[in-house]
């Protein structure tokens, strides 16, 4: 686990141990002035605002949210953006102007794109929760970047990079050279852009590491499989293949394929089923944790109790209290349980 940031349990408890402990952690704790704060059995509307319902991590996120939502009163109004962020800005302009929600749940495509609007629906006596991706420029922080955010559930890019940097450097260090196939999910993406950096921070050093291909999965198996394929094609003498568990599904069907399971390590992020399967198999080497059902169960559950209370709940990593960091290997894959299969 990372010295730099608290695990979840000890950031809530400062903000619930007393109405001065909240003021403190959150800037504000209050309900706006002329909001008038929902009687405690009333059920709540609230707006989630998905990036693409029918995606495999996105799903089990949304059954959590939906489950939680019974628990906690609420009804939430889907909107499925498609993976279009000119959708989902559109979604969210007419869940501001509708009049019809108390809470909006945003899963940004493109943070930075929502920014105006997320401001207007705050200033609006509307609470927002920010689910899954950053809401900002600042891909290295847990933290909220919106002033009146009611809650802020991430996973932190710039961690996922330097951990799968550090299984990487682990993979190889009996190579020489170690030929390394990167593969970006959306290269121009700036999640790519910020995991891809934190990683090469890391392997740079390590004079024996050589990224000797690049591909693209666009977070599907079957886009991992091509990439793959065209990475084994151009370099046979590839050693390691790092990606996405989507991307690195389609990546274990390249290399089986081409006779190399055994002979290719495979190293990905997101603790999906296939991947815990994969460790134990030793198909794959490593992987890094992401826990997209916490993150949608924790965004309802915060939303709605800030809507009830005024306070706001600051920065959440779920990652942050799994053992050994999040990071996945042979040797603690029993102490991990997949959040969504791949």
């Amino acid at each position: 686990m990372s010295s730099r940031r608290p695990g979840r349990r000890r950031r809530l408890g400062a903000v619930l141990s007393g109405a001065l402990a909240a003021l403190c952690a959150a800037g504000t704790s209050v309900a706006p002035a002329g909001a008038t704060e929902p009687h405690a059995d009333q059920t709540l509307q609230v707006a989630y605002l998905s990036f693409a319902v029918q995606n495999s991590y996105d799903a089990p996120m949304l059954a959590a949210a939906k489950a939680q939502a019974k628990a906690s009163n609420v009804h939430l109004t889907v909107f499925d953006a498609g993976n279009s962020p000119t959708k989902q800005y559109s979604e969210l302009q007419d869940a501001i102007t509708s009049h019809k929600y108390q809470g909006i749940i945003v899963q940004p495509i493109f943070g930075t794109g929502l920014l105006p609007l997320v401001r207007q629906a705050i200033s609006h006596h509307i609470a927002v929760a920010n689910l899954d991706q950053e809401l900002g420029p600042n891909l290295a922080t847990d933290a909220p970047q919106v002033k009146g955010l009611a809650v802020n559930v991430v996973f932190v890019p710039t961690e996922i990079g330097t951990k799968l940097g550090h299984l990487v450097v682990q993979a190889c260090a009996s190579y020489h050279p170690c030929n390394v196939g990167y593969m970006y999910d959306i290269k121009a993406s700036a999640l790519d852009e910020a995991l891809h950096g934190a990683f090469m921070k890391v392997v740079s050093p390590h004079h024996n590491i050589k990224i000797v291909a690049q591909g693209q999965s666009y977070f599907t198996p079957s886009d991992g499989l091509t990439a793959t394929q065209d990475m084994l094609a151009a370099h046979p003498d590839l050693t390691l293949i790092v990606g996405s568990d989507q991307g690195i599904e389609g990546a274990q069907q390249a290399v089986a394929a081409a006779g190399k399971t055994g002979k290719v390590i495979l190293v990905g992020y997101g603790a999906s089923a296939a991947a815990l399967r994969g460790i134990r198999s030793r198909a794959w080497y490593g992987d890094v944790a992401q826990l997209p059902a916490s993150e949608g169960r924790l965004a309802v559950k915060y939303l709605a109790e800030s809507i009830r209370t005024g306070k706001l709940f600051g920065g959440i990593d779920p990652v942050a209290e799994l053992p050994h960091g999040g990071i996945v290997t042979k040797a603690d894959v029993g102490e991990f349980h997949a959040e969504w299969p791949g």
